[in-house]
């Protein structure tokens, strides 16, 4: 512990830091929080980076306020539809803005509001379309980044010999590879490559170098052309009903989020090997109507079942989405099957008033058979798949309504519908209610549900945002929701709730304050997995969180946090509890090439039930949301160093050390001893 210690404040006094290629989410934000959320219910990171560099690319080429349009201002992703369409209707009336000031004139929008967006929007003059056309192939910035990092203990899939089959025949390092060009958010291109840890490399199964490959080309504002997208990309429509691959929230303390909003067509270029199209997409638009139709052609991993009988036709049992071809049984599930799509949305845009009609069809080259549980006996089968929706939103004064309805090829029914309102300068609320039939699926759907997928829920959500003061604010949120079928680990109809409130404290630049507390009351099966009939039991669990954010100067910031987390005390045999805490600095000297940020913690759960979750600084793009289990310390180390204009590099060198515990991990991830450490190193050239 001492060593520990004492490596985190000589690196701390010691380095002179900051460069501003760090990831631009702003410590203790509400975006930090919903990422934890997300990686909580998805049991993992997201490895989707879309985000983080729509942001970095934004902070190099501003968003014109002149010129923008709902669409621009959507990508930012801080805005609301009520917000946006607040500005766009100021500027409309009163015309292009003369000053960056102005925007304090803008109904809805706070000094909150527009401290958060001032870093990516600018006020300028128009440049028209042929002149920036011509800068669209010279005019953008190229960049190649290469990332590799590596687990420095060896687990068992790499320590057993050749001879054995189940191992892990790669090396340990993960590398990832991208290159791509870019003009602000009008054209992009470019390739990515991506290998897992484990995986082989230029040999053996992977002849070819990486695992997996990735090419994009997309364009935008192109005359009647508002996107096209070429390669990989991703199609998001509606409120997510049927279709939402680009990154998404659920619930948060950020109570006015609760509305997914994003162009229909996105390029990606991010690791993830499975939420994605490949083919094309075009969007086309006239006036008031726009248009959208796309078509993709897909190798899926999933595990086929070879009908001996010669009675029937071989099928596929699951669908995988891991993207992990290490072992001979994950490499022969590789690409087994064709995944072919398409579909397309039309659209009545005017001013405050949207509607959207959207439709889906996949075609499987071998059918879906699952093995049926009496919680999925509703699962997509079959050798196709279709949905279809409408929807809508609507802006009046201070009120916004948005919402979908849709279908799928069973005639299965989902709604989800909300509404944001600005009651006062002070005061934002919000409404969300979603209805699903237990029978209703979607492959790719991703709505602003309890569950992961949007299927066998009903909810209301209702969300209040006080700001009483300039300095303090008050969010909170009430979410009640049931569930009329069975689900994973619920073995009959169940009900949940969920309450959130959240106090934040900031009197001024330098300090920011927020506690939280959390209480949720969800159900899960009880005991005794041999039994016929599993009982249910609403299973409470409550915690609490103190961020303080302090900026010691323009160069030096601290943060510290503490949280508790209490799982069923009501019932002894099943009562956990866990705790955490860390503090960390950044060191910022303005102009220097050089940056460290350093995190020292500790962390305390009795178990899987009272797991604990925490964002942490990494190297650009990339998201590090590690898991608390058991009891130990971690501490991480970040450096980033401008070699020159065009040359930056990152390192980062992490550890967790476990007391009474002499195995990390399990099967072939098994460590043996009780640290688990990792280094990551980052190149990123721009040209």
């Amino acid at each position: 512990m001492k060593k520990i210690v004492l490596i985190f404040f000589t690196v701390f006094i010691s380095t002179l830091a900051n460069s501003q290629t760090e990831n631009p989410v702003p410590p203790g934000s509400n975006t930090e929080q919903q990422l934890e959320n997300l990686t909580e219910q998805l049991d993992g990171e997201t490895e989707d980076d879309s985000y983080l560099q729509t942001l970095v690319q934004f902070r190099k080429n501003q968003i014109d306020l002149n010129t923008a349009d709902a669409g621009d201002l959507k990508e930012l992703r801080m805005l609301n539809d009520l917000q946006i369409q607040s500005f766009l209707s100021y500027r409309d009336l009163l015309g292009k803005l003369i000053s960056i000031y102005e925007l304090q004139s803008v109904p809805a929008w706070d000094l909150e509001i527009i401290n958060r967006i001032l870093p990516f929007v600018r006020v300028g003059n128009a440049v028209s379309l042929a002149e920036d056309f011509g800068k669209r192939l010279n005019g953008g910035q190229h960049s190649i980044l290469i990332r590799t990092q590596q687990i420095l203990e060896k687990s068992i899939g790499f320590l057993r010999p050749d001879s054995v089959a189940n191992r892990y025949p790669g090396s340990q390092q993960r590398v990832f590879f991208r290159y791509k060009y870019a003009y602000r958010n009008m054209l992009q291109f470019g390739i990515t490559g991506d290998k897992d840890a484990g995986e082989e490399f230029f040999k053996g199964a992977q002849k070819g170098g990486f695992d997996f490959y990735s090419f994009h080309f997309f364009a935008r504002k192109i005359g009647p052309i508002k996107f096209l997208a070429l390669g990989d990309f991703t199609v998001n429509m509606g409120q997510g009903l049927i279709q939402w691959q680009s990154l998404a929230f659920k619930k948060s303390p950020d109570i006015t989020a609760v509305k997914r909003q994003a162009d229909i067509l996105r390029p990606y270029n991010s690791p993830t090997e499975f939420n994605f199209m490949r083919g094309g997409g075009i969007t086309l638009a006239k006036k008031d109507i726009e248009a959208t139709v796309f078509a993709s052609v897909r190798k899926l991993d999933g595990s086929l079942n070879v009908d001996t009988s010669q009675t029937s036709e071989d099928f596929i049992s699951s669908i995988l989405n891991s993207g992990y071809h290490r072992t001979p049984n994950e490499i022969s599930k590789k690409n087994i099957f064709t995944q072919t799509s398409f579909g397309g949305n039309i659209s009545y845009n005017k001013k405050s008033f949207h509607l959207g009609i959207n439709g889906i069809h996949f075609k499987f080259s071998s059918p879906i058979i699952k093995d049926i549980q009496p919680y999925n006996q509703y699962s997509i089968t079959g050798n196709d798949w279709y949905n279809y929706s409408f929807d809508y939103s609507y802006t009046f004064r201070n009120m916004h309504l948005f919402g979908e309805a849709a279908m799928d090829k069973r005639n299965s029914k989902a709604f989800i519908g909300g509404l944001l309102a600005s009651l006062d300068p002070k005061v934002d609320a919000s409404l969300v209610y979603r209805n699903m039939d237990q029978r209703y699926q979607s492959i790719y759907g991703n709505a602003f549900t309890e569950s992961t997928f949007p299927t066998n829920e009903k909810g209301l959500f209702l969300g209040i945002s006080l700001k009483p003061r300039l300095f303090l604010r008050i969010d909170a949120y009430a979410d009640v929701f049931s569930f009329p079928w069975l689900r994973f680990r619920v073995d009959a109809p169940s009900k949940g709730t969920e309450y959130v409130m959240q106090i934040t404290y900031k009197p001024n630049r330098q300090v920011e304050v927020y506690m939280r507390f959390k209480n949720e009351n969800k159900p899960i099966n009880s005991s005794g997995l041999d039994l016929p009939y599993r009982e249910i039991a609403v299973r409470p669990k409550q915690n609490w969180r103190a961020n303080v954010t302090y900026n010691l100067s323009k160069e030096v910031s601290l943060r510290s946090r503490v949280e508790m987390m209490w799982f069923d005390t009501h019932v002894k045999e099943n009562a956990q509890q866990g705790f955490l805490t860390y503090f960390e600095a950044k060191y910022k000297p303005f102009g220097k090439p050089v940056s460290v940020s350093s995190r020292l913690q500790y962390f305390e759960t009795g178990g899987f039930d009272s797991r604990l979750y925490a964002y942490e600084s990494d190297v650009l793009y990339s998201f590090s949301i590690p898991q608390f289990i058991g009891k130990g310390v971690r501490y991480y180390v970040n450096l980033n160093y401008d070699v020159s204009k065009k040359l930056t590099t990152w390192f980062r060198w992490s550890q967790t050390i476990y007391a009474n515990q002499d195995v990390i991990g399990s099967g072939l991830d098994e460590i043996q001893g009780n640290k688990r450490s990792e280094v990551k190193f980052q190149l990123l050239y721009n040209f």
